[in-house]
């Protein structure tokens, strides 16, 4: 399986390609809506999140809802477009770099001097595309029972340390919050901390976790380096915009305990229920995040994923022309404050991704009869 996506962020639209999907699976275009506006949601975003519908047109692939195997096609039409293929748009060139954002680099690199061909591009707004394919994938693991989660740790220095028992629990505790957050004492600080931020000029980055339970074992691969199931999703993560650091359950906290204090110890159980089975291997703890050697280990998938600030300012930094290379303050985009309440959206869209191609790799891809036949007839052959 493999997606491409397409568009700018304020051209027609953004368009998502979606090939090597199963045939079978049953598509509802209101869920990757329902994912679209959550997408938009979370305090100290900015005026585009009420500009734009967001509303999904499936263009092909699907007949009478349901996958035909076939490329899928997706769009989400741009209502605030100021840029046309075949029209000039007047649009006054754009000359001083922002510091944090791909605009110098991206200059660099294709002989550009007006940053809008570069920022139109690398604008988050390419991300409404990761948000359809990721509707798409749950929906096929929503089949197996497997069901993912976003909550937000921290704001700025303001950090939670609650710990949610399950994905159940997330969904529950961040439906009605402001910020996608399960601790309310905590998120009130966040968004005092956001208002802050704006009422200053400036922008703020956090922390996320997303999880995914219910995802059986043996997903991913040991043996070879390019196939190993952490690597794929910290790849997948880390190419979302403003993400710099991806970490697999305890990630830095794990580093840093011993041995003894640290690894999950194993258990047996014949009557836990784990995946329907009858005879079950579990742990007590999950500092592994639910992968060891590259392969997932039936535990709750955990990743936890920090973003940087937003880098477009209202109190520009200092930069350079790029024309006249003179000293300038760098442009002012409109922009949010933090998108860290909707950070976690695109997180278990990628997360789904990731999770949708070891499972295909697995159990095969052509229809989902046969990746269900194949994926019962593993897990009744547990040992």
């Amino acid at each position: 399986m493999r997606f491409l996506t397409a568009g700018e962020s304020h051209g027609e639209g953004i368009i998502s390609i979606l090939e090597g999907f199963p045939k079978g699976v049953k598509i509802e275009t209101y869920f990757i809506d329902r994912e679209l506006a959550r997408r938009k949601s979370g305090y100290g975003r900015g005026d585009r999140m009420q500009i734009e519908e967001d509303k999904v047109e499936i263009l092909s692939g699907l007949r009478n809802k349901i996958t035909l195997g076939s490329p899928i096609c997706m769009l989400v039409r741009n209502k605030d477009k100021k840029i046309f293929t075949q029209e000039k748009d007047f649009l006054p060139p754009l000359s001083v770099p922002r510091p944090g954002h791909t605009d110098l680099a991206g200059c660099l690199k294709y002989e550009e001097k007006d940053i809008r061909n570069i920022l139109e591009r690398t604008s988050a707004r390419e991300t409404v595309s990761r948000v359809c394919i990721g509707a798409v994938c749950k929906q096929f693991l929503n089949n197996f029972n497997v069901n993912l989660g976003s909550f937000v740790v921290g704001v700025g220095k303001i950090i939670s340390s609650y710990k949610p028992k399950s994905v159940r629990e997330i969904i529950e505790k961040t439906s009605s919050s402001k910020l996608n957050c399960i601790d309310r004492e905590k998120e009130k600080l966040m968004i005092k901390e956001i208002e802050k931020a704006k009422a200053e000029g400036d922008t703020l980055g956090g922390i996320v976790e997303v999880w995914a339970d219910n995802v059986v074992y043996g997903l991913g691969s040991g043996w070879h380096w390019d196939r190993r199931l952490d690597a794929k999703i910290a790849y997948y993560l880390m190419s979302i915009p403003s993400v710099k650091t991806v970490e697999i359950g305890g990630g830095i906290n794990y580093a840093q305990s011993r041995g003894s204090q640290s690894h999950d110890a194993i258990c047996f159980s014949k009557s836990r229920s784990k995946l329907g089975l009858k005879n079950c291997f579990f742990r007590k703890s999950n500092n592994a995040g639910g992968i060891e050697g590259g392969i997932s280990n039936g535990e709750t998938i955990v990743v936890r994923i920090a973003a940087k600030p937003i880098p477009t300012l209202i109190n520009p930094l200092s930069s350079v022309n790029l024309s006249n290379k003179k000293a300038e303050k760098a442009i002012v985009e409109r922009s949010d404050i933090c998108v860290i309440g909707a950070l976690g959206v695109i997180a278990e869209s990628m997360l789904a991704i990731a999770l949708t191609e070891a499972f295909l790799d697995k159990f095969g891809s052509d229809t989902l009869k046969e990746i269900m036949r194949n994926y019962k007839s593993y897990v009744k052959a547990n040992f």
